[in-house]
């Protein structure tokens, strides 16, 4: 695992919950999610903008974060934001390895990787661009399609994740009625492409 001269002692927690991944390769499996606050990437569309302000979260320590999560049987952790790369993860993930957690991260690369990961799903989002360096260790590319011109921009981060990496196409919850279609189309002509729906919201779990 990577190491650094700087301790990451507590980290701003918005929520951590018990719950069934909703989306991408993972979809269907038990998880704890652990939301970090912190965010500078700003999407307009954003369904948890309260997490974006980390100072208005508490404060957790790594200890007690891993300790709730062992608590429940699934051992994939998930962290989430906000932005979690804003924060240094090397602690928290070498607890939850220690704990026997898979360590999950959904983020939009936009900051230094830091952690020992066993999956990154990659959002790039258009008011931050990612990091080449995450661009190359994801494991899924997840792109959020709002717009019909998001699948020419889906295809500009295609070609920069490495070629092992998962490709999948997510509509935009508030446009899922208009853009689903589309996406179905999509990857029937570019069978390089999944579709990935956010499963979670039309079971009404977190």
């Amino acid at each position: 695992m990577s190491t650094t001269a700087v301790h990451t002692v507590t980290l701003p927690v918005m929520e951590s919950f018990y719950t069934i991944q909703g989306e991408g390769f993972h979809q269907g499996k038990a998880a704890y999610f652990i939301r970090l606050g912190g965010c500078d990437v700003g999407c307009v569309w954003c369904d948890v903008k309260e997490s974006w302000d980390a100072d208005k979260h508490p404060q957790r320590a790594i200890p007690d974060l891993v300790r709730e999560a062992a608590a429940h049987p699934g051992r994939i952790a998930v962290i989430t934001g906000g932005e979690p790369l804003m924060h240094n993860l090397h602690e928290l993930t070498g607890a939850l390895h220690t704990a026997g957690f898979r360590t999950h991260m959904e983020t939009s690369g936009s900051s230094p990787l830091s952690g020992d990961w066993d999956w990154i799903t990659l959002s790039p989002k258009k008011f931050k661009a990612p990091l080449n360096e995450v661009c190359q260790q994801a494991h899924e590319l997840k792109i959020v399609v709002y717009n019909k011109s998001d699948f020419a921009w889906a295809e500009k981060y295609a070609a920069m994740v490495g070629k092992q990496c998962r490709l999948y196409l997510q509509p935009e919850w508030s446009r899922a009625a208009e853009m689903t279609p589309l996406i179905i189309d999509y990857v029937k002509d570019h069978p390089q492409w999944q579709i990935s729906l956010q499963v979670h919201k039309y079971i009404n779990v977190p």
